[in-house]
């Protein structure tokens, strides 16, 4: 453990700020989960109706998304769901609104991923509230 320049060891976080970023993951996958499958009317609407090749689509990746979040836990998770935003704006070649569902869920994962780099960079740091010694 490494000591503070008074001589004192310094304490970890009282809380890990890192643990609860696989549950905002889980609970955007939930939502985009949901958004997904209740794009189903939309594509049928403005799509050209639901084929059984896009239903069947559309329901595979709304439950692909509800897997996700079990696997978040491996370190290979997050990438697959990068790639997956990408599969789903991929499928915009065939319907839009999918599309337009895949790039604001990226955009949210993007930011997410962002938000955790610059939190472990302070905490490498010992620049978070957390790890800051009360004044006497």
């Amino acid at each position: 453990m490494s000591e503070t320049p008074a001589g004192q060891p310094a304490k970890p976080p009282a809380k890990d700020p890192m643990k609860g970023f696989r549950g905002v993951l889980a609970g955007t996958l939930i939502m985009e989960a949901i958004t997904v499958a209740l794009a189903l009317p939309v594509v049928a609407k403005l799509g050209g109706g639901i084929t059984s090749f896009t239903g069947w689509t559309i329901i595979a990746l709304a439950v692909v998304l509800i897997v996700l979040c079990r696997l978040l836990k491996h370190t290979w998770a997050v990438p697959v769901v990068l790639l997956l935003q990408l599969a789903i704006i991929g499928i915009g070649i065939t319907q839009p609104a999918i599309a337009i569902i895949g790039i604001v869920f990226l955009a949210a994962f993007v930011w997410f991923l962002w938000l955790r780099r610059d939190v472990a960079r302070r905490m490498a740091a010992g620049t978070l509230p957390s790890q800051q010694q009360p004044q006497a």
